[in-house]
């Protein structure tokens, strides 16, 4: 056998090896990979079935001590929150003003959150600078919400609704419009929490698209314009889906900055309006993380009242659960009926 041929012979056996190994590892991670999620999903199982049994033993137990039905004892609970536990109010109020503010939040953090991390990506030269401003905005996903919270009530509130009241609604003072916590203020204060989460997530997807492709937009006569908004964004889209249900998840359940910036325990009404544009943004508002924290942390709770508890806390993470899968199903529906990138 020839020095050639023994070295080829090695090298195979290298490569033989190397790809094994590969296997293996990869073999490995997805082991990971599924023993994690198990036991994640084992975890979630678990505590929605519990929230599950407590909430309908209460049912049975309760309709039985008032001597009525069940229907009329999950009446009461949303619609009047009347004789069911300590300092408990409606929940379908709270559901509602919930719906309203992510709706809200969505609606500020989506445009703001993309074009941040559009401009960051695409547009901004690639300095020292750049690097802290992109560091920093990471460092913000971690900060206390209730930071946000003080925040909000500081200049949203104070600042912005004390100028926007002396402004547009000075025969009206000393009496606040704007310049008092509402819908409004809570929707902003609860975008600048989630702003972080989403320029991250759009920000890395953008990051992850080969430079071919910007090119060879370049490279066909397409602007700068025309490659960030018709090739690389739209490639960029399920980025852009994930950061927003993150965002959604966070703010149906964030109940730190409610705390100072609109969410009450009882609103007289719902903040909507026959009149254009259909939505009271300086009233207050009801929210059902509030109201849980407000019936245990403001008020004495018994034994006995754990089954409400729980039973607000499962319409809390069904909520929540409701609007990922929306989310999730309109980022498929999206995705499906995109068109080909064509930077033309």
């Amino acid at each position: 056998m020839s020095d050639m041929q023994a070295a080829l012979l090695s090298s195979s056996k290298r490569q033989l090896i190397g790809s094994r190994r590969d296997r293996l590892r990869s073999l490995a991670m997805i082991g990971l990979s599924a023993s994690m999620v198990s036991v994640i999903i084992l975890i979630a199982s678990g505590l929605f079935l519990l929230l599950f049994v407590s909430s309908l033993e209460w049912f049975l137990v309760a309709s039985t001590d008032r001597g009525i039905s069940v229907v009329e004892l999950l009446s009461r609970l949303f619609l009047s929150g009347s004789d069911i536990g300590s300092g408990l109010s409606a929940i379908f109020p709270a559901i509602v003003g919930t719906l309203a503010l992510v709706i809200l939040m969505t609606l500020f953090v989506a445009p703001l959150g993309v074009a941040t991390a559009l401009y960051l990506t695409e547009y901004a030269r690639q300095t020292w600078y750049t690097k802290l401003i992109r560091i920093s905005i990471t460092n913000l996903a971690g900060v206390p919400a209730i930071i946000y919270g003080v925040f909000g009530l500081g200049f949203f509130v104070y600042g912005l609704g004390g100028q926007v009241d002396e402004l547009f609604f000075a025969d009206r003072l000393p009496s606040p419009t704007f310049g008092t916590p509402g819908l409004l203020w809570a929707a902003l204060t609860l975008a600048l929490l989630n702003l972080p989460v989403v320029i991250v997530a759009v920000t890395e997807g953008l990051d992850a698209l080969p430079d071919d492709l910007r090119e060879a937009s370049i490279a066909l006569g397409a602007t700068k314009g025309e490659t960030v908004f018709r090739a690389v964004l739209p490639a960029a889209l399920p980025s852009v889906f994930t950061g927003l249900i993150l965002a959604t998840a966070r703010a149906a359940g964030e109940v730190a900055p409610l705390l100072l910036v609109g969410a009450v325990k009882f609103a007289p009404s719902l903040p909507f309006s026959a009149r254009a544009p259909f939505i009271e943004l300086e009233q207050k508002f009801m929210h059902v993380g509030f109201q849980l924290f407000d019936a245990v942390l403001f008020n004495r709770v018994e034994p006995g009242d754990l089954g409400w508890i729980s039973t607000v806390a499962l319409v809390l993470v069904i909520l929540i659960f409701i609007l990922n899968l929306i989310a999730v199903g309109f980022r498929t529906v999206i995705l499906r009926r995109r068109v080909p990138v064509n930077p033309f």
